[in-house]
């Protein structure tokens, strides 16, 4: 079968379960990659795909597999290996979405830095799927608290990603673990020949899917995005309202349910907007792009489905308030604004663990996407104060105030006051009901270089905030920069974009972290493998820190193995190290 054979979810034969969610969150036609990998996975097939981030490929094992799940079987099924804990993370939200009417359906994502007693209780509950990084998930394996005896399946994710993080030898002995009978699907973006030979070795009869890589340019409309700062994404979607020259916005979230809930909520601030969704009658929806046209109508808050097709010239802004599960639909989105030549504005608000879907964004649009900064609480005090003294002006010059005059004397003489004392009374009880000065939401304490960060991706420099650690790791044991980050990111719940400059000498490593490293994260740190060697992280010579050490780092000779207490070779922890775990029973 081809991608073209199918016009809608309901002919992939999914569980009847799945569907309903499909058709709740709003996908129309499946993506290519979900076109072309979903039939062989629900026929129990291998798979082999090459797609780009952003083209919709975790629906794509994610839907067929968990329309396969035995519910009566709290024991892990599916196995998911990603890179890092961000994607991880995103995975297993994912699932959980997809499963939201399974009965009973369980996903446990497991990543360095979580606490590793929460896991474990966790797993003796059961857990249908997990979604892991292959340094925790060796770690399990070692401990015998993760029994991938019984696997169905298992999926490893951006296994190029696996490869630049030193992770692929990992990949290898978890596969190695699994039952030889089990199911495994492999997507990377790229196949170097690293990742093919994992895949011949692992994969029986695959089918092979290519999804080539769109690019479409939006000349004509201004990309921004913001970095959601906790649960404030309403009072940040209320301030570009109040601040930006609007003609009409359409606003995108996921689900059918949130554009009445968001509607409602934007209504109940003053402003003029509407829901627009599947769940509509044909009238309604009319209704609501009639108005939309005439001017009646400022704001439609609306899904992916009910939005296709609009064509509204006065729309000025698209506001992606969920950011889009693909790069083709975040294309269809904004391509709403700046039709006919004219110029749009594009908004995307970006969780932490979205901005991979942002770096794709760019790649298809072929524009850097900047951050934008909020107006704050004094430009909002402004703008309001502006419009205010524009109806006082347009009053005085179109009305006729000879009894206002009239009372404002009475009121002068009655209570012996000023008539600017008068007028600034009476400019309160007007706005009462909308304060010129807007409360505070917590906004304005977003640092502007924060945000610059989160769009750049950048790690930072040995500059403030960040301090410089050595690391007994280098050059001879075959060590590069991504082997250091993806070892620290996973394993102490640092951020990738927060760990600063690496140098990498003969036999050490210099990387710039977090000044605020607690002393837990740094005994974590001190036992960590990466490429066969513990980092034993140390403060580098020259700066002061709050970690005492009675003895200078351990260092062993080279070719000595490492010693536990008892003077026997110690067990290496799997993180980054060849040793393979015990095998599961």
């Amino acid at each position: 079968m081809t991608e073209e054979t199918f016009t809608s979810f309901a002919e992939l034969s999914l569980a009847s379960e799945i569907t309903r969610v499909i058709d709740e969150i709003g996908y129309e036609t499946p993506s290519p990659i979900q076109a072309r990998s979903i039939p062989p996975l629900l026929d129990g097939r291998d798979l082999l795909g090459q797609a780009q981030t952003g083209t919709g490929k975790t629906a794509a094992f994610a839907l067929p597999l968990l329309s396969r799940l035995d519910l009566s079987q709290r024991h892990p099924q599916i196995l998911v290996l990603a890179p890092t804990r961000e994607l991880a993370l995103q995975v297993a939200e994912a699932m959980q979405t997809y499963a939201r009417y399974l009965k009973g359906f369980h996903v446990l994502p497991v990543y360095g830095g979580q606490n590793m007693g929460q896991q474990l209780r966790q797993l003796e509950r059961g857990a249908h799927v997990v979604v892991g990084t292959p340094g925790r998930i060796q770690d399990h394996l070692r401990r015998g608290t993760l029994k991938l005896d019984r696997l169905s399946a298992v999926v490893v994710d951006e296994a190029d990603e696996m490869l630049k993080m030193g992770f692929i030898d990992d990949v290898e002995q978890i596969l190695d673990h699994t039952p030889s009978t089990r199911q495994t699907a492999l997507f990377s973006a790229t196949m170097p020949n690293e990742v093919l030979k994992v895949a011949r070795k692992h994969l029986r009869d695959p089918v092979e899917v290519r999804i080539q890589a769109k690019t479409s340019t939006v000349e004509t409309i201004t990309q921004r995005f913001w970095p959601v700062k906790g649960l404030a994404k309403l009072d940040a979607l209320t301030r570009i309202l109040e601040a930006e020259d609007i003609d009409a916005m359409l606003i995108f979230v996921r689900t059918k349910i949130a554009t009445v809930e968001l509607a409602e909520k934007l209504e109940a601030r003053g402003f003029s907007s509407a829901a627009l969704n599947g769940d509509m009658t044909q009238a309604l929806r009319e209704k609501a792009v009639e108005r939309l046209k005439n001017g009646s109508l400022d704001i439609v808050v609306a899904t992916d489905v009910a939005a296709r097709g609009l064509d509204v010239q006065r729309i000025s802004h698209v506001v992606n308030y969920d950011i889009p599960y693909d790069t083709e639909s975040y294309v269809h989105r904004i391509g709403r604004t700046g039709r006919a030549g004219r110029e749009g504005t594009a908004i995307l608000f970006v969780a932490p663990r979205e901005r991979r879907m942002l770096a794709a964004i760019e790649q298809a649009t072929r524009q850097k996407i900047a951050p934008m900064k909020l107006p704050t609480r004094q430009d909002i005090t402004e703008r309001r104060v502006g419009l205010f003294k524009e109806q006082i002006a347009a009053a005085m010059q179109d009305r006729d105030l000879d009894f206002f005059e009239q009372l404002i004397d009475s009121c002068q003489q009655e209570f012996d006051s000023e008539p600017r004392k008068i007028a600034a009374a009476l400019a309160y009880l007007l706005q009462q009901d909308r304060p010129l000065m807007p409360e505070d939401d917590g906004l304005d304490d977003i640092e502007p270089e924060k945000e610059a960060r989160f769009n750049s991706g950048s790690r930072g420099s040995s500059d403030e905030g960040l301090r410089r650690y050595r690391i007994e790791v280098g050059r001879v044991h075959g060590v590069v920069p991504g082997h250091i980050v993806g070892a620290i990111a996973n394993e102490a719940n640092i951020n990738s974009r927060d760990i600063g400059q690496i140098k990498i000498s003969h036999d050490y490593s210099l990387v710039d972290l977090p000044e605020n490293l607690s002393p837990a994260t740094f005994r974590q740190l001190q036992k960590v493998w990466v490429c066969g060697q513990q980092l034993q992280l140390s403060l580098d010579a020259g700066g002061g820190h709050e970690f005492r050490h009675d003895k200078p780092p351990r260092r062993r000779p080279a070719g000595k193995p490492a010693e536990n207490r008892k003077g026997k070779p110690a067990r290496k922890s799997f993180s980054g190290g060849k040793r393979p775990p015990k095998k599961t029973r």
